[in-house]
Formats: C-alpha cells, structure tokens, sequence
C-alpha cells in the first residue's frame, strides 16, 4: 500500500477534529469531508450485546468492555435497536462514570442503523426511521450519529432503500444529527446493486456500505465478487463485519439460530478439530488474525485513514499520515476478548502497516493454516453464501407497531 498525499491533512478541518471540536458547521457539502478521512478501521461491535450471543446481555461487563476498548485506542462502536439491549447497554456503559469522565463523546464513534425492527419485520418508512433516529440517540446518550445503515437491505424493495436512504440525509443535512448515511446487508451482490441505484436515483453515492461474514476464512466474496463495483457507484468506506462468520469459525458449536447448512457447519468443525489437534492453533484466532490482516491489504482502497490504536490518551481519533487500512468490525463479550482483540491486531499492524513490505513469521504461517483450512472446506463450502432472505420469508409488522407510529406522529393536544 502507497501513502496518498492529501490536502485535508492539514486542512483547518483536521486540526478541529484533532482539537475535538465539532467541525460539521451546518454539515453542508463543503465542510463535510469523506469518512475515509475521519473513521476509524478497528470497530468494537455490540451484536453480542444481545440474547443471540450471550443468554443474558445485561449481566455482562459492558463498562469494564467499553472502557478497556477505549483505553487500547478502540474509538468506535457499532450497534442496531435490532440487537435487542445492545444500544440500551452500549450507551449506558459510555455515560457511566468510570467511561464519560476520561472519554468525552468526540473522542469515539457511534455506528448504528434503521429498518429493520424485528427477525421478520422491516420498517423503512420516513416516519419510522426518523423515530428510529430519535430513539437511538436517546438511548445511546448524544446528539449525533456518525454512521446511520439501512439495516439488511436484501429485506426489502430497491424503493424502500432509496426512500430511507433519501430520508436519512434530508435529516442529516436539517439537523447534523447524522454524519454519514450508508447501507448494510449479506448478499454482496445486492449491496453493490443498491449501491449503483442510489448513485443513479439521487446523483449522490452511498457514504458507506457493509458487508458481513462475507470476507473471511470461509468466503471472500466481499472481495472477489463486488468491490470493484462499490468503488465504481462511489462509495468511500466499505467495513467487513463478522470475521468469524457470526460464530461458524469458532472451536464451539454453532449458534442454533445459524443459516449456515449442516454440512458447512461439519466441515468447518472438522477444520477446528484439525487445527487443534494437529496445529495447537483454535479457529477463532486463525480467523481473526486472517480477518484483520487481510481485510487491512484487501480492503485498503475503500478503507479509512484514521490511525490504528494509537489515540490512547482521551484525545480525539486522529487522522494517520496517509496509510489506508481496511475497516474491520469485531464483536466482544468480555475483556478478555478485547485484550486478546488488541493483541492480535498490533501483531497485525506490525506485519502489514510496520513491515515495509516484509512478511512475518506469523504472516507465513497465518497463510499456511488458511491454506490448510480451505482445503478441509473444499469448493462445496468455500464461497459458499447462505440464502438472505431465507425460504418463505414474508415481512410481518405486527399491530403493536403501527400502534406506536401512530402515538409518535400524533399531535398532542394541550
């Protein structure tokens, strides 16, 4: 990777961002640069904070997670009112004492979506996202949102998209309220297919799309498939999310609630025994070395310039000196996975970012064990992509929501 001079570097704009200071003035046009100049590339994600990955989300140590992620230099979390609890606990944890006192709001990031209200119910609706909107920043504790997606895209018609889309930055350009609008989903073809339609129907490109689980030890398709075309429709930052492929590229069992197949699911327990037994190696540290580490080369073109780990002192993130890295999103139920998350990422760092161009011993050694893997996974489950929407899908609102629309869009009368 080439460093790119750039003119915003030390632009009036970055040394605002560097001071803290809120430099989105009436967030027009011309102040507002790209996000590849102001994100961050690792994201914490809070997906896990949810009855789908741990049985009681509430019980766990969200401020212990949250503070130690911002204290490694972790400065940006991403979340959904769709995960349950997860934006409940999120914001409480950075309002908490021990988290507010030494990071203030412009030192992180908050990533957040719309649309998609429950399993089987979608809601893009200007009514709906604007109260979505209101309530995720009531819950999450602040008056902005950095990144807002229109949550699982595939759920939904090309229309609903481009509404919401429309929808979110008439409020991003009312209030500065929203800072970047972008798009979120699993089929790749279909992100890069919205991504090309919004560009066409609003002349205005995405800010940011992402894709999950589909750039990791099992699938690369993120890569392979679209990534020249979301450059092409114009959109700037593309995150990969779930690396471990939503809990399929773990020693453990596979999530009950898990689309992947029996058979994926076979042979990628067949690869975990492999690795243990005759490698001492666990799949999830593989696939999170690998997923950092490649998704950091691959991702390069659509990445961000922020710097890596390095804004440990309750400054404000900081622009790098022209480095881009991929975004890598990664979720966490405990300390110990943030401190084992950190720890795989600077060895990462050091390889790729530090190395001028020299591999590692564990780079070499991280493409021997993918290698070995891949071939366990064969060409029946390598690249393989579940169906999303699955069979018989039928979007269902119940009564109760509309219930709620109609008390949030009633005038009250006094």
């Amino acid at each position: 990777m080439q460093k790119q001079e750039r003119s915003f570097s030390d632009s009036p704009q970055r040394l605002r961002l560097m001071e803290g200071q809120n430099y989105f003035p009436g967030f027009s046009k011309m102040t507002r640069p790209p996000p590849s100049q102001v994100l961050t590339p690792l994201v914490l994600g809070t997906a896990t904070f949810n009855i789908q990955y741990n049985d009681d989300p509430f019980s766990l140590p969200s401020v212990s997670i949250v503070h130690r992620a911002l204290s490694a230099g972790i400065r940006a979390f991403d979340t959904s009112p769709y995960y349950g609890p997860s934006e409940e606990i999120l914001g409480q944890a950075l309002a908490s004492e021990k988290v507010a006192t030494e990071f203030p709001r412009h030192t992180y990031q908050l990533l957040t979506k719309v649309g998609r209200v429950a399993e089987s119910s979608f809601d893009y609706s200007p009514a709906w996202v604007r109260y979505s909107i209101k309530r995720s920043l009531r819950r999450l504790h602040t008056d902005y949102l950095d990144v807002v997606y229109c949550h699982d895209v595939e759920f939904v018609s090309a229309a609903e998209v481009v509404e919401a889309v429309r929808e979110l930055r008439r409020i991003r350009d009312e209030d500065a309220s929203i800072r970047y609008v972008g798009i979120s989903g699993y089929p790749v073809e279909v992100l890069a297919e919205l991504a090309e339609l919004v560009l066409r129907e609003t002349g205005e490109p995405l800010d940011v799309v992402m894709s999950y689980a589909n750039y990791n030890l099992q699938n690369t398709r993120l890569a392979t498939k679209v990534l020249a075309r979301l450059r092409a429709a114009g959109v700037d930052v593309v995150p990969n999310a779930s690396i471990l492929g939503m809990g399929l590229l773990r020693g453990q069992s596979v999530f009950d609630w898990h689309p992947a197949p029996k058979g994926l699911r076979d042979a990628t327990q067949k690869a975990s025994e492999v690795l243990r037994e005759q490698q001492n190696e666990k799949l999830e540290s593989l696939a999170t070395r690998y997923g950092l580490e490649s998704w950091i080369r691959e991702g390069s073109a659509v990445g961000v310039y922020g710097h890596p780990l390095e804004a440990t002192d309750g400054s404000a993130p900081k622009l790098s000196n022209g480095q881009q890295l991929g975004v890598t999103v990664v979720g966490v139920s405990n300390v110990k996975e943030v401190d084992e998350l950190v720890a795989i990422y600077r060895e990462v760092l050091d390889d790729v970012v530090y190395s001028e161009g020299k591999s590692s011993t564990k780079s070499v050694e991280t493409a021997e064990l993918t290698k070995l893997v891949r071939s366990i996974l064969g060409p029946e489950w390598l690249d393989y992509a579940w169906p999303s929407p699955g069979e018989g899908y039928v979007n269902t609102l119940p009564e109760s929501h509309y219930q709620l629309l109609r008390e949030q869009t009633t005038p009250t009368t006094l």
